[in-house]
C-alpha cells in the first residue's frame, strides 16, 4: 500500500475550509434594537413610581 502513497513535504501548511455562516456574523454590527426615547421615557417612568409607592406603603415586617 505504501507504493501508492507519496510523502508530504513535512512544511506544508494545509488551511481549514471555509465557513459560510463566519463571513456574514463578522459583518453584522451591535447596536440599539429599535427602542423609542419615548418607550424608554414611559417604562423609566413607571419603575420610578412604583419605587416611590413601595416606599410610601413600606416594607411588611420581618415574620418572627
Amino acid at each position: 500500500m505504501t507504493q501508492f502513497t507519496s510523502p508530504r513535504p513535512l512544511n506544508l501548511r494545509l488551511q481549514k475550509p471555509c465557513n459560510p455562516l463566519v463571513a456574514p456574523a463578522l459583518m453584522r454590527q451591535a447596536g440599539k434594537h429599535g427602542h423609542q426615547q419615548h418607550e424608554v421615557r414611559l417604562r423609566q417612568a413607571a419603575q420610578r413610581e412604583l419605587r416611590q409607592e413601595i416606599l410610601r406603603v413600606g416594607r411588611p415586617d420581618a415574620s418572627p
